[in-house]
């Protein structure tokens, strides 16, 4: 049986590890060596959805977790990937969408007039600051916005893309999830109606009439 003193050490020596984890590369991986890609939404609490501890308690330290404006495939999402998979010790990627989802509830093309009526050149715009080179073709712009017309729909087209993405290991295990917001519940991507009746997972919903602008070509 360990001393008192053996245990207080152990604790010590593995908080110790905790802190300066990123000094270990793939030795320093988080602790279930896990990449979460999910949505900005505040209603989207990432911890009880999936049951690991990132957000809380502070620094709960399961998962590095990546979020954006719909938890979609982005150049800086899979930045963070490519990162976390090679040389931070992560095998397995988690993406968690959501219904009732902002990013359903307007044509991307109707929010880039907005932006162009008030004043701004959508064709020529600085994406990143510090990397001037970094850039959109011309009538790109909604594109890169990155509306949804289905949340499940995106949901399982962005699973494909990061399985797929040369700079993923082919190893890494990479699986796609919804959370609905109405009943607080985790469930697997789906097209079926009878499953999906009770939220709200397409622009349709929301009133938006127009396909959005085809990101996914």
């Amino acid at each position: 049986m360990a001393t008192l003193k053996e245990e207080l050490q152990a604790k010590v020596d593995a908080y110790d590890h905790w802190a300066k984890r990123r000094h270990f590369g793939p030795e320093g991986a988080n602790n279930r060596k896990l990449w979460v890609l999910t949505c900005m939404d505040e209603r989207l609490p990432i911890d009880e959805a999936l049951g690991i501890r990132v957000d809380s308690p502070a620094g709960g330290g399961d998962a590095h977790c990546f979020r954006n404006a719909g938890g979609i495939v982005t150049d800086d999402a899979i930045r963070s990937a490519m990162l976390t998979c090679n040389f931070f010790g992560t095998t397995e990627i988690v993406v968690v969408q959501h219904t009732q989802c902002g990013m359903l509830s307007a044509n991307a093309a109707d929010l880039e007039q907005v932006l162009q009526n008030n004043g701004v050149d959508t064709d020529d715009i600085v994406l990143d600051p510090t990397l001037p080179e970094l850039s959109l073709a011309p009538g790109s712009f909604s594109k890169w916005i990155g509306m949804m017309d289905d949340v499940d729909k995106t949901c399982m087209r962005s699973v494909e893309a990061i399985r797929n993405h040369p700079l993923i290991p082919d190893n890494v295990v990479v699986s796609g999830w919804i959370w609905e917001v109405e009943p607080r519940r985790l469930r697997a991507p789906t097209l079926d109606a009878e499953r999906r009746a009770m939220t709200d997972v397409s622009s349709a919903q929301f009133g938006v009439s127009r396909t959005q602008p085809p990101r996914w070509d």
